[in-house]
């Protein structure tokens, strides 16, 4: 199993901003085969070394994580408006 994990600061962290960002990535439920689980996280203590959205996808292999990086909707749809939204972003890919 592969954990991705990725979090995103927000150009306009606004409380609405991070809702919608949250949305749009828990979107890739159902439409996303490779996801095995996953979970979606906004900050609470906007402090200065913060993100603001925080992304954890579970997918079975690193074949699996190629095809998730790859997803027609996770390129068309997810991968557009995050970003558009993001002023910076961090990931890191590990086996579990």
């Amino acid at each position: 199993m592969i954990k991705h994990i990725v979090l995103f600061k927000l150009k306009n962290p606004t409380p609405s901003e991070c809702e919608r960002a949250k949305e749009v990535l828990l979107s890739m439920r159902g439409k996303v085969p490779e996801i095995v689980d996953m979970e979606v996280g906004i900050d609470f203590l906007h402090s200065e070394r913060s993100y603001d959205v925080a992304l954890q996808v579970t997918v079975a292999d690193r074949a699996a994580l190629d095809s998730y990086q790859s997803d027609y909707y996770h390129v068309t749809v997810v991968k557009p408006h995050m970003h558009a939204a993001r002023s910076g972003s961090v990931a890191i890919d590990y086996e579990i």
